[in-house]
């Protein structure tokens, strides 16, 4: 279908389902240049470390020159330069790795998708490859890609044609401070480098979320087709009225604490009411329940304070021919004043004598 046709927002399943596939909004830009600068900055930070350790190195060299056959200075030179190289290259490693999780996870909201890693025909197939790369997309990645190689050649022009002079007067130098300079320059230039990447990075941003939109987004049938498919699915209604239900019960406990009385049967039945004169003319059912619930009723205005009555033929027609937040029918007046006049008797009294 084409896709002038799709003119709908994705609805919730439609971008459930994208994910599950591993269909989620990605740049790769933003990526490289959170790790490219994260890494710069660590080894900017490392840099003395660094110097220090080739500074030594190099000296270990001089020294086995002295007394050693070659093929025992071949192998202490490479145990020695592999042991070196790690301790230099590992934290900036293991730091660009994890910048490169957590800025590629905040973008998918770490999504693992099992479906993504099957092998699936259509990846292999060459005429696919054609057409992505032939693709808006391809155009746009290869655009890229040269504004990469562009900036880098430039900015590497730049560095040598303003620094030649400096960098070819480091042979006077001593080798301490040739290298702290070298380093001061490579450092600016990968910073540069940085900067003019985070402006395609971040046009890469933009563009990447628009396709992932449009690839997302659906036509009117198929908007039609997914609700009466999901409409009409016994099993996803019966979740819905279950959640429904879940809800509405949270909502009812939460009021029990404000009931003025729990009239209960004794524990299979459970009616809380209140009775404010200023709302209404007669006392309101703010809960109900039967057995589970009726035991969370009776928990929950235990906790609060709230007195009961036990009173199984009045809880049970109560429960019978009330709704919630309804007042009580007329022909259960006199039953339910005799239990509130009670309580309130009760409640006077203890607030006399303590």
């Amino acid at each position: 279908m084409a896709n002038d046709d799709k003119t709908e927002q994705p609805t919730e399943k439609r971008k459930r389902e994208a994910r599950e596939e591993g269909n989620v909004f990605h740049s790769k830009d933003i990526v490289t240049v959170a790790v490219l600068l994260a890494g710069t900055m660590i080894l900017r930070l490392r840099i003395t470390d660094i110097q220090t350790t080739i500074k030594s190195m190099f000296f270990e060299v001089l020294n086995l020159m002295k007394g050693s056959t070659q093929n025992m200075l071949s192998r202490h030179l490479m145990v020695s330069f592999a042991l070196d190289a790690a301790v230099c290259a590992l934290p900036i490693g293991l730091a660009a790795a994890f910048i490169e999780f957590v800025a590629g996870g905040a973008q998918t909201r770490f999504n693992f998708a099992k479906k993504a890693l099957k092998p699936q025909a259509k990846r292999m197939n060459p005429l696919n490859g054609l057409k992505r790369m032939f693709s808006l997309k391809g155009v746009v990645e290869a655009l890229k890609n040269i504004a990469k190689t562009v900036v880098l050649v430039v900015f590497v022009y730049l560095i040598l044609k303003d620094d030649i002079v400096p960098i070819a007067k480091m042979i006077d130098e001593p080798i301490s401070q040739a290298n702290s300079q070298l380093f001061s320059m490579m450092f600016n230039l990968v910073l540069r480098i940085c900067l003019a990447f985070s402006v395609i990075a971040a046009f890469d941003f933009m563009f990447q979320k628009h396709q992932y939109k449009k690839s997302l987004m659906m036509t009117k049938q198929e908007v039609k087709d997914e609700y009466k498919n999901t409409e009409g699915n016994p099993e996803i209604k019966g979740r819905i009225k279950k959640k429904q239900r879940e809800i509405a019960q949270r909502r009812m406990i939460q009021q029990v604490p404000s009931a003025d009385v729990i009239i209960r049967n004794p524990t299979h039945v459970a009616v809380a009411i209140k009775y404010d004169p200023e709302r209404a003319e007669a006392p309101v059912v703010l809960a109900k329940g039967v057995d589970s619930v009726a035991l969370r009723i009776i928990e929950v205005g235990e906790e609060n304070g709230v007195p009961w009555i036990e009173n199984k033929p009045l809880a049970r027609a109560l429960y019978g021919a009330c709704e919630l937040n309804d007042q009580i029918p007329s022909e259960y007046y006199g039953a339910v004043a005799e239990l509130l006049v009670y309580i309130y008797k009760q409640q006077n009294r203890e607030d006399i004598f303590g």
